[in-house]
This record gives C-alpha cells, structure tokens and sequence, in this order.
C-alpha cells in the first residue's frame, strides 16, 4: 500500500507541490504570527525586569500597559514613597506613548535616580544626558534606524540629538530628560509611575502594604514586579488571543480547502483505479486507508517545510527589522503540526468516503 500511496504522489508531483506548499504556508503563517506576538509581549516583560525595581506605583485605574495610564501623579508623592520602611530607591517615570511612525513609549526620565534602581545605563556609545534636548536610544534602535551618536532625533515633534546608545532592555527604545517631557506634554510636575526599589526583593510584597496603608494611597494601583510581571500574559492582553483563534481559523480554512480539492480531484481522476481494487476485494476501509495517508504524507511534508520557512523566516525578520521580536516557540511548533493535521484529515474525509461508496463495476466502465 504504501509504494502505491508514493507512486500516486509522484504520478502527479505538481498537484503534490500546491498541496504540501499550501500545508506549509498554514503551518508557517499560525508560527510566525504567534511568533511575532510573542515576541512583542516577551520583549516589553523583558524590558520591564530590566529596569530593576521591585515595587510599581501607578494612579488609580490605571492599565498595567505600559504608556496606557489615567492622569498622573505628583511627583512630591515621590517624598512620601521614599520613607517608607524597607524602600531602597525612587524612580519616577513618565510615560508618553508615540504613534508616530511606530506604535511605542518613550520614556522621560530622571537620569540619576532611574539609574540607581539597577546600577545604571551600559553605554555602548556617547553618554549621558548633557541638556534638555538630548535623547538615548538603546541598540536595537540605533541598528534598526542606522543612527548613531550626535545624530538629530525627531520626538513628539521636537527636534533632539542622540548623546548616548545604551544597551537595550531597560524599559524604553527612547529616553529623554523628564523635565523636557513634561513641558512638551503639559505635564509639569507629574509623572506616570513611580518605581521603587526594595532594600531586600523578598519585602516587595512588605512595601506594597504599606503603601497602600498611606491614607489616600488606597485607589493607587501598587503591585510589586513579580504580580505585575504575572499579569503579562496572552490572556490579559486585550485582542491577543482573538488574534491568534482567527489566524488559526484561517490557516485551517487554507489547509483544509486545498487538501479537500486535492484529493476529491484525485478521487475522480482514479475511479478506474478504485474500481480494480475493489473488484480485487478491497474493502472500502482500505480505500479510505489509502486516501487518508496519502493526505497524511503531504501533511507532514508540508509541516516540514513550513516549520523550515518558519525558522527562516524568523531569521530574516530579526535580520532586516531588530526591533521586532519573533519567538518559535516549541510548544506552539506541536501546536502547528495537530492543526495542520487535523485540518487536512478533516478536508479528506469526504473525499475518502466518496471514494468508498463508488460501486465497482461502475468505477471499471467509467471513461
């Protein structure tokens, strides 16, 4: 069975091509999307961890989305936040998101104190801020927009000058002084957040209590990292779980449609075929057998190949565009190949049946 199962595939190797390329673009398009959201969501918790701080602090209602916030914050309550037992270091931050060419936060800072939560910049070139006009941007930036230091910025729609390339991973892809931040936002003495850091990380939870014991400071949202970081998650995140149900939706559409019309054409093509080996006593068992690995050998051709142009795929992405994070996860790979599977044994299954129910003696008579 299986040499005739090979011979058939090769009888007609273009019919074969389209389908095994068609399984391999479903594999390929759920790996790459879910690989690029991934990527996006691992890359901001990496960011996060990078900054150092043990404990956030954000005004009431805000998102745990980074540049999604209610109004800001005071930065005296900066004064109140820094007496209290066991808290090391204040930070505050603001937050400013940019769709400017690219969805992204830029982040204003303190320069000294949002160094002192992790031990400061790593500074691949230039250095730090030296006046209200000047930006850092970390590496992956620098690559991607071929920039280097002295280079003028545009941010917000003012024009600064890049005076240090940081290593990436400390938050934002954009740093620029607070103060210039918050003239350029209305924001004078505000900020979006403040991040703390703990004397000891196991008194996280410790400080959180007692922030949230300050009179007024019970609507804040304090969470420390570790919480934070656990509610980064697909399922937490509006639309990203949408997203993934309708490409595979449609990369399940694609499968099945091709193998569905691959093989019912196939099935009408070799009714002379069927009808010799049921006149030889083949049951239709073994004439659905015979359909259904055919449309599995294609399928784990086509899984082959689309993880092979998924990993390449992702090579060139991460080559050409560094600001994009593509993850091939492992367990979304066994995902892909169940999908691909059932989408081209469920596009089959008719065709197979078909192929069944044909009536010998007509099956050898027909021209």
């Amino acid at each position: 069975m299986n040499k005739m199962i090979v011979a058939n595939l090769i009888h007609r190797p273009l019919r074969s091509l389209i389908s095994i390329v068609a399984i391999a673009l479903e594999v390929t398009l759920i790996l790459l999307v879910v690989g690029l959201l991934l990527g996006i969501l691992n890359d901001s918790k990496q960011r996060q961890i990078g900054i150092g701080a043990d404990v956030m602090v954000q005004p009431p209602g805000s998102s745990f989305i980074a540049g999604v916030t209610s109004a800001p914050m005071s930065l005296k309550l900066g004064d109140v936040l820094a007496r209290q037992p066991h808290v090391a270091a204040v930070s505050p931050v603001l937050w400013q998101l940019s769709t400017a060419g690219a969805i992204e936060v830029i982040y204003g800072i303190d320069l000294k104190s949002f160094e002192g939560l992790a031990g400061g910049f790593n500074y691949i070139a230039g250095g730090p801020f030296q006046g209200p006009d000047d930006a850092l941007v970390d590496d992956y930036f620098a690559q991607a927009k071929h920039v280097k230091v002295g280079d003028p910025i545009e941010i917000l729609n003012h024009n600064f000058h890049i005076v240090g390339i940081v290593e990436h991973g400390k938050g934002a892809r954009k740093f620029i002084p607070m103060a210039t931040l918050q003239d350029l936002t209305g924001a004078q003495g505000k900020t979006s957040v403040f991040y703390l850091k703990a004397d000891s990380p196991s008194n996280a939870d410790a400080v959180v209590q007692e922030i949230k014991n300050i009179p007024g400071m019970q609507t804040y949202s304090v969470r420390s990292m570790r919480e934070y970081l656990s509610m980064m998650t697909s399922a937490n995140l509006p639309m990203f779980s949408s997203t993934i149900n309708v490409v595979i939706g449609i990369a399940v559409i694609i499968g099945f449609i091709v193998i569905f019309q691959a093989m019912y054409t196939a099935v009408m093509e070799r009714t002379r075929e069927i009808g010799i080996l049921k006149s030889l006593g083949a049951s239709k068992l073994y004439i659905v057998n015979v359909i259904l690995r055919e449309t599995i050998v294609l399928a784990l051709a086509g899984i082959s190949l689309g993880i092979l142009v998924s990993l390449a795929g992702r090579a060139a992405i991460v080559s050409r565009m560094p600001l994009l994070r593509v993850i091939v996860d492992p367990g979304w790979i066994v995902r892909a190949i169940f999908i691909a599977l059932a989408g081209a044994i469920l596009g089959a299954l008719y065709p197979a049946y078909k192929a069944a129910q044909k009536d010998p003696i007509d099956a050898l008579a027909y021209e």
